[in-house]
């Protein structure tokens, strides 16, 4: 049975480096260099998410934040642990 792990990511546009980081409140700090039109920042955004993180885009999805710079991000795997270990991950990477 799918678990969704939620994520919550602060998103900024338009950078010149793409990257995440980890933000001392707990959640990520992405910088995508996709500008906010038409939804190529939220889709490099995802893209960003899926690589580093080491899971298929398909498994991410924006629940809240499609047009704000605060996003709530879903991800559902059949392994809940998988999305969060992946951020422990990133997080030991730092």
């Amino acid at each position: 049975m799918p678990a969704t792990t939620r994520l919550r990511v602060r998103g900024t546009t338009r950078s010149r480096s793409t990257d995440l980081q980890r933000r001392a409140d707990g959640s990520l700090a992405a910088r995508v260099s996709a500008p906010p039109t038409d939804g190529s920042a939220n889709r490099a955004l995802i893209g960003l998410l899926a690589e580093i993180l080491d899971l298929p885009r398909r498994e991410f999805s924006i629940e809240g934040g499609k047009h704000a710079r605060y996003k709530r991000i879903a991800v559902t795997t059949d392994n809940p642990v998988v999305p969060q270990a992946a951020v422990n991950r990133l997080e030991a990477s730092r």
